[in-house]
C-alpha cells in the first residue's frame, strides 16, 4: 500500500536544479495527492525554466512507478508565463482629455487682424518679458498692437507698463490702457495690486474671456493689427479658453536653453498641434553662462519650427520691466526689432 511519506521520500531524493534541495523541500511538488495505488502531482516552473525541468520530470515519474503497488502515476509540467508587467498610466477618463476635440465656433476679438500668443510650458523663463517687448517692437515697426495679459493668477503687465487703474467702461466695451504705443489689458487693472486671484479654473477662463472679447482693441475704420496674447505657463484651463473662444494666427514658445525648460516648451508646441495652431518659432531667452547657450536652437530644429533667435541674460531686461519700460534701443531692443519682422511676415503684416 502506497503512503504519502514513502511517495515524499522517494521525490526528496531527487534534486532540485535550482536549490539543489529534493523537490518536495524546494517546494516544486505542487498538489501532490496519494492513493492506495497511485500518486500525482504538478511541477509549476516559469516558461523559461521548462527545459531544464523536463528531466527531473521524467526521473520523478519513473522512481514513482517503480514503487511497490504502485499502478500509475502522474507527473505534469506545466510552464508558469511570466504575468505582463504593468506600468502606471493615466487613467481613461484623464487620457480622453488631451485628445483634439471637434471644432467649436470661435470668433476673433473685433476689429483684430491677428491674434499671436507667446506661450511657455514652464514658468520662470522670462514669457512675460518677451510678449512686451515684442509688442512694442511691433508698435515701433508702424503696426498698431494691442498686449492682452492672460495670466490672471500672476498678473505682470501693470507693473512691466507702468500703468494702473481700472479701464473705463463706455458702450458695454472696456476701453484698454495705452502706453508705450500699445493697447494693454490686464486682470491686474480690474483688481487691487495687493489680491490673490484664488480663481478656479472656470473663472480664470471666464476673467479671459471677458478681457478678451469686451475690450474695445480696434474700430471698424483702426483695426488693430496684431493683438499679442502673454499666456500663463502651462496647458491647462487658460490656454484651452483662448484656443476656444478665438482662433489663434500663431504662437511662440519662449524658453531658456536648459533641458529643463526645453522639455515643458515640448509640452506647449504639442498642445498647440493638437487644436492646429501653428508654432511659428522659438525664442532662447536668458542666453549665456548662467543657463547655457544654444538649447533652444537645437530644439526647434528637433521639433522642425524656425528658432527665431537668442536673447542674452541681460541687465537691462530686468531694469526695463521694473522701471515700466520695454526696451526701446541698443542691441536687445534691434533683437527683439528683428524677431518682430519675422513674424510679421508669417503673419502677412
Amino acid at each position: 500500500m502506497i503512503d504519502r511519506a514513502a511517495v515524499e521520500a522517494v521525490l526528496n531524493a531527487i534534486p532540485d536544479p535550482a536549490t539543489g534541495l529534493g523537490l518536495v523541500e524546494a517546494g516544486v511538488v505542487k498538489g501532490l495527492t496519494v492513493a492506495p495505488d497511485r500518486a500525482g502531482f504538478v511541477i509549476e516552473v516559469p516558461s523559461s525554466a521548462a527545459s531544464t525541468y523536463a528531466p527531473v520530470r521524467d526521473a520523478a515519474e519513473a522512481a514513482l512507478t517503480s514503487m511497490p503497488g504502485m499502478t500509475k502515476v502522474s507527473v505534469i509540467l506545466t510552464a508558469e508565463a511570466a504575468p505582463p508587467s504593468r506600468k502606471a498610466s493615466l487613467s481613461p477618463q484623464a487620457v480622453d482629455q488631451t485628445r483634439p476635440r471637434a471644432p467649436v465656433p470661435t470668433d476673433r476679438p473685433a476689429h483684430v487682424r491677428r491674434v499671436l500668443a507667446v506661450a511657455s510650458g514652464k514658468g520662470g523663463v522670462g514669457k512675460s518679458t518677451v510678449a512686451v517687448n515684442l509688442a512694442a517692437a511691433f508698435a515701433r515697426a508702424g503696426l498698431s498692437t494691442g498686449i492682452l495679459d492672460a495670466d490672471v493668477h500672476g498678473p505682470s503687465l501693470p507693473t512691466m507698463l507702468s500703468i494702473s487703474g481700472k479701464p473705463d467702461y463706455r458702450d458695454g466695451m472696456m476701453e484698454p490702457h495705452l502706453a508705450h504705443g500699445l493697447k494693454a489689458m490686464s486682470v491686474g487693472l480690474l483688481t487691487k495690486a495687493e489680491d490673490a486671484m484664488v480663481w478656479r479654473g472656470p473663472m480664470a477662463s471666464q476673467a479671459l474671456t471677458q478681457m478678451l472679447t469686451q475690450t474695445r482693441w480696434g474700430t471698424a475704420e483702426q483695426p488693430l493689427d496684431v493683438l499679442v496674447v502673454d499666456l500663463p505657463p502651462g496647458t491647462g484651463d487658460v490656454q484651452l479658453t483662448l484656443i476656444q473662444k478665438t482662433p489663434l494666427d500663431g504662437a511662440v514658445i519662449v524658453s531658456t536653453p536648459q533641458e529643463v525648460a526645453l522639455a515643458d516648451a515640448r509640452r506647449a508646441h504639442t498642445l498647440f498641434q493638437r487644436v492646429n495652431v501653428p508654432t511659428l518659432g522659438l525664442i532662447e531667452n536668458m542666453s549665456g553662462d548662467v543657463f547655457g547657450r544654444g538649447g533652444a536652437a537645437a530644439e526647434a530644429e528637433r521639433l522642425e519650427i524656425v528658432f527665431l533667435g537668442d536673447l542674452p541674460l541681460d541687465a537691462s531686461v530686468r531694469q526695463a520691466g521694473d522701471a515700466g519700460a520695454p526696451l526701446s534701443t541698443g542691441d536687445l531692443a534691434a533683437r527683439f526689432d528683428a524677431i518682430a519682422t519675422a513674424l510679421a511676415g508669417q503673419l502677412g503684416l
